[in-house]
């Protein structure tokens, strides 16, 4: 991997924890929570897939 895909890579990470406390204070239904953070890691699989592939 090259520097081109690991820097999206990293600012991925980085809005994934600037995100993820606000996100977890608003879920506290186990139930919703496991729905939205499903949504979330499909997202994030679609755009590495396409960073990976396409790029």
């Amino acid at each position: 991997m090259n520097l081109e895909v690991i820097v999206p890579i990293i600012a991925l990470i980085g809005v994934l924890a600037l995100v993820l406390p606000g996100f977890i204070q608003t879920n506290y239904n186990l139930k919703i929570l496991v729905k939205n953070l499903s949504v979330w890691i499909i997202v994030i699989a679609i755009i590495l897939i396409f960073i990976y592939f396409i790029l």
